[in-house]
This record gives C-alpha cells, sequence and structure tokens, in this order.
C-alpha cells in the first residue's frame, strides 16, 4: 500500500505530523478523525523506512538499538498496560522519554503502524534487528490469548536472563582472553624483534647451533619474510570461517562442535538448554500449545544443533509420542532432567518444572563460570611454560655450547 505524509490538529490545536500507510489519502483521513486529529494536509510520499542511498551515512553513524533498550521497553510497556493506559498514549510516553533516539524513531515507528491498522507483532515485525523472532512469537501468543502485559513482563525477565548470563560468560572469559592475547603478542614480537637480533650474534659464531635454535630461527626468518602473506591467510581464514557458519550447513556443524570444546563446551550446552527450558515454561504459561511452543522455542535456543533437537521433539510429539519419550531420543538431557519431564507431564505441571529445569541449569551454568578461571589457569600456566621453555632453549643453549667450549680451551 502507499504511504501518505500528514499534518493534522489535535484537540488542543497543536500541529501534528507523520506518515500512515493506507489504501487511499480518504482513508488516511478516516483514520486521523478516528483518532481525534482534524487532518489538514494529506500527500503521497515514498515508504520512509525503504534504504536509499542518501541516508547511508545516517545508518552508519546512528546509535543501534541495544537489548537493555528492548529489556526495558518492555517492562514499562507491562507497567503501563497494567495500570490501564491506553497503548497508543503509552507508546507515545515512551518515545518522548527514550533516551535512545534511534529506538524512539522504532516507537514512532509502531505508533504509526497501529495507527495504520497493524497489530503490535505486525509493527514490531517491520523491525527484525530490534525486536527476536521469539519476542515477535510471544506477542503474537500475547494478542491471541488477551494477556499481552503478561506476555510482556515474562519477557522482560527473558531478557533480563539473557543479559545476566552473557555477562557471565563475558566476565569469566575475560581474563583467559588477555592472557591469550599477551602470550600471542609476545610471540610475535619474540619472532620479530628478539630473535633476529640473537641470530646475528650467532652467525658470527660459526658453529653449528642446536635443533631448538635453528628450528627458532627458520621460523622466525618466515615471519619476518611473510609476515604479510600470513597476516592476509589470517584475514582470508577468518572471512571464510564467517561465511561458512552463515550458511545453514556450516552453522549447524559449528553449533554442535562447539558443544564438545573442552570446558567450554559444557557450559554452552548448559546454557543453551537453561534457555531452553526458561523459555518453554514462558511459552506454556502464556498458554501457547505445546507444539507451537516448541516451534517458538526453537528458534530462541541460538543453536542450530539443539534446535534441530527440539524440532525432533515436536515432530515426535505430533505422531503422538509423549513428551518424555522424545525428550530422550535427543539425547541431549541429563537422567534428573528428564525425570522432571516425567513427573512434570504425568501431574500437569510441566511449565513449573520446566522452570525449576531452567534454574538448576543456571546454578549449574554460575558455577562454571565462577570456576572457569581455575580450570583454564593450569592449562594457561602449561602453555607459558613450555614456550619459556622453548624460547629459552633455544636462545641459550648455543651461549651454554660455546661457555663450554671455552673453557675446554
Amino acid at each position: 500500500m502507499p504511504f501518505f505524509a500528514y499534518k493534522a490538529r489535535n484537540t488542543r490545536g497543536e500541529l501534528v505530523e507523520g506518515t500512515l500507510e493506507s489504501a487511499d489519502s480518504g482513508s488516511v483521513a478516516d483514520l486521523l478523525i478516528n483518532t481525534g486529529v482534524t487532518p489538514v494536509d494529506i500527500r503521497a510520499t515514498a515508504d520512509p523506512h525503504a534504504k536509499t542511498d542518501d541516508n547511508w551515512w545516517k545508518k552508519l553513524t546512528e546509535v543501534k538499538v541495544t537489548a537493555i533498550d528492548v529489556q526495558l521497553f518492555s517492562r514499562q510497556i507491562y507497567t503501563l498496560l497494567k495500570a490501564g493506559v491506553p497503548i497508543m498514549r503509552g507508546l507515545a510516553g515512551l518515545q518522548e522519554s527514550a533516551v535512545n533516539k534511534t529506538f524512539a524513531g522504532v516507537i514512532q515507528d509502531l505508533r504509526e503502524s497501529l495507527d495504520a491498522g497493524r497489530e503490535l507483532s505486525a509493527a514490531m515485525q517491520r523491525h527484525p534487528t530490534v525486536f527476536s523472532a521469539f519476542y515477535l512469537s510471544m506477542i503474537r501468543v500475547g494478542e491471541m490469548t488477551g494477556r499481552l502485559e503478561e506476555v510482556f513482563l515474562r519477557l522482560f525477565d527473558h531478557l533480563e536472563f539473557e543479559r545476566e548470563m552473557g555477562e557471565r560468560v563475558r566476565t569469566a572469559l575475560r581474563y583467559p582472553s588477555f592472557v591469550v592475547i599477551a602470550m600471542a603478542v609476545a610471540i610475535g614480537v619474540i619472532n620479530l624483534f628478539v630473535i633476529p637480533a640473537f641470530a646475528k650474534v650467532y652467525a658470527g659464531f660459526h658453529a653449528e647451533l642446536p635443533l631448538v635454535t635453528q628450528i627458532l630461527i627458520n621460523t622466525s626468518n618466515f615471519m619476518v619474510n611473510y609476515w604479510g602473506l600470513m597476516l592476509a591467510i589470517l584475514i582470508g581464514c577468518v572471512i571464510a570461517f564467517k561465511y561458512y557458519i552463515g550458511t545453514e550447513a556450516g552453522r549447524y556443524r559449528w553449533d554442535k562442535t562447539k558443544l564438545r570444546i573442552p570446558i567450554a563446551g559444557k557450559i554452552i550446552l548448559k546454557g543453551t538448554l537453561a534457555r531452553f527450558a526458561r523459555s518453554f515454561a514462558l511459552a506454556s504459561k502464556s498458554g501457547v500449545p505445546i507444539i507451537q511452543s516448541l516451534n517458538v522455542v526453537a528458534q530462541t535456543v541460538d543453536n542450530a544443533y539443539i534446535a534441530s533437537r527440539i524440532e525432533q521433539m515436536r515432530d515426535g510429539i505430533e505422531r503422538g509420542e509423549s513428551i518424555l519419550r522424545t525428550a530422550a531420543t535427543a539425547s541431549v538431557f541429563t537422567p534428573v532432567v528428564l525425570q522432571m519431564i516425567a513427573v512434570g507431564e504425568e501431574t500437569g505441571d510441566l511449565d513449573n518444572l520446566m522452570e525449576e529445569i531452567a534454574q538448576m541449569y543456571e546454578r549449574e551454568v554460575d558455577y562454571e563460570l565462577k570456576t572457569l578461571s581455575s580450570q583454564i589457569e593450569p592449562i594457561l600456566i602449561i602453555g607459558l611454560g613450555v614456550l619459556v621453555l622453548i624460547l629459552a632453549l633455544g636462545v641459550f643453549l648455543p651461549i651454554w655450547d660455546l661457555g663450554k667450549v671455552a673453557l675446554h680451551k
């Protein structure tokens, strides 16, 4: 449908401007009158959200909408709806008070879309980078069941869990990442500057060098002569890897491989299953049928391999199998979790027990993250020790051998 830019006067005589999508200008006028404003001017215009070459700089420099913006929006709109504030008035207030101007623009588009007769979920769907597929699915559920305010509250809790989990992971990986980066920089500096200086000294000895020293010098010479090629290969590998995991098959294989990484794999698995359990409980408590719940939840786990297992559960349930049997066939749940699923299915209290499962996994992930540094530290110390030993042997063995020769003379 075409877009129309309008100017109108509200009940206080203030000028109101905006853009609406409608069949014709008459429909726009009717819409404006129904919302309590008097149209002054209505003209056809281009899609204000269409991507053009003129706004590429604006797109590049605009402030991004963060997860915390969406989280706070969910909590605020819940509070407004619970207090009985109409959603259009609530969105207007949130737009005026929004600190993030980009998100204020998103809220304005939501208002205009609702004015044009769209549902809230359809309006949010116009902004896929802001509202996730799971978020949209839950909003649709809220619209169908008439429990939109409750869904917003649960989405706030869900986003809070996601944010806390991400912060815990980043905090736990900060120290190991710093050590690994420091080691990589040290290796580069030693190979590019330190070893070449020692090589010049050894060359003046005209003596046969130990094997370790020869390997270090040859490695250093290769890095000095071909560092540009090595950098280009590294960048090429990173680009090729990103392209590969961008494909459906590549994403599936990489997500499956991540779960097998020592130490980190079990944390990723438990965190993913915690997200699955919490999302499933949220969808179930919101009144979503189990088949649709599994469809929605598969979009939230952020792991193609686990998502395929959830879809496998859904297919099994559609064939008439029990939830316990399909969960056992998925081969990703622990026996304790399977027991809780069995009890929940038998008592009809599966959503509450799934919340218990989510909390159990969250506690395990929290413990694993707290002990992550202590688990990785021995590996880093051993790696650093081996590196220092190789460098020490390579650098000082020739000096030691020459010292022994001088003593014998």
